[in-house]
Order: structure tokens, then C-alpha cells, then sequence
């Protein structure tokens, strides 16, 4: 059974970092990306990155790219998301997904190619 478990969320002022980890079990990372997705209080769901250990490539949506970072740890079978420089618009639910085997993308925009999602962890960003 494919679960996705969610950790690190919190309260976190303007300008700090906070690390969140994704616990992933009943599949491998050999043959799904993952990512991660996030959805502000009342808005809809926006993709934040894309990891896929299996060819080293990570992608990023451009609200992010050059302060969060996106990384799998095959042996841990863990995904996590470092978030530097966080901002008050960065406040949302994270949510840990991964791709459908075989699925490949450098940008998800609907989520469409995700089958199976985490819970979430609420980050807030305010002073």
C-alpha cells in the first residue's frame, strides 16, 4: 500500500527557513517522480517542484526557483523541501505527490500526472 506522510510544518517569520520531509512507503523512487504541491488558504492548488532521483533532474515553478530545493533520498525513501527566504504568500498546506510510474514532467500545473498524495503540513509564514 503506497503511503505518503507528511512532517516539519509550523510557524515560521519572513525571511526564515523551515525543512519539510515527505516519508514515503510501498513503492520505490526507481521509477516515480515526486513532488511537491501546495494550496494557499482559499486558493486552489499550485505545483511547487518536481524530483526524479532516477535521472537527477529536478524542476521547480518559478515562485520558488532559487529559494526552496527539492530532493529525494533513495536509501531513506524520503522527499524533502528546504525553504529559504520564505514569504507571507508561501503560507499553504503542503502537500507531498507522487507520479504515476513512468510519468515524466518539468512542469504540473493541474497535478494530472500525480496518483497518490500525502495528507499535508500547513506552513505559515507571519511575523
Amino acid at each position: 500500500e503506497v503511503q505518503l506522510v507528511e512532517s516539519g510544518g509550523g510557524l515560521v517569520q519572513p525571511g526564515g527557513s523551515l525543512r519539510l520531509s515527505c516519508a514515503a512507503s510501498g513503492f520505490t523512487f526507481t521509477h516515480s517522480g515526486m513532488n511537491w504541491v501546495r494550496q494557499a488558504p482559499g486558493k486552489g492548488l499550485e505545483w511547487v517542484c518536481s524530483d526524479y532521483n532516477y535521472n537527477k533532474n529536478t524542476y521547480y515553478a518559478d515562485s520558488v526557483k532559487g529559494r526552496f530545493t527539492c530532493s529525494t533520498d533513495r536509501a531513506k525513501n524520503t522527499l524533502d523541501l528546504q525553504m529559504n527566504s520564505l514569504k507571507s504568500e508561501d503560507t499553504a498546506v503542503y502537500y507531498c505527490a507522487k507520479d504515476v510510474p513512468g510519468y515524466y514532467s518539468d512542469y504540473q500545473p493541474t497535478g494530472s500526472g500525480m496518483d497518490y498524495w500525502g495528507k499535508g503540513t500547513l506552513v505559515t509564514v507571519s511575523s
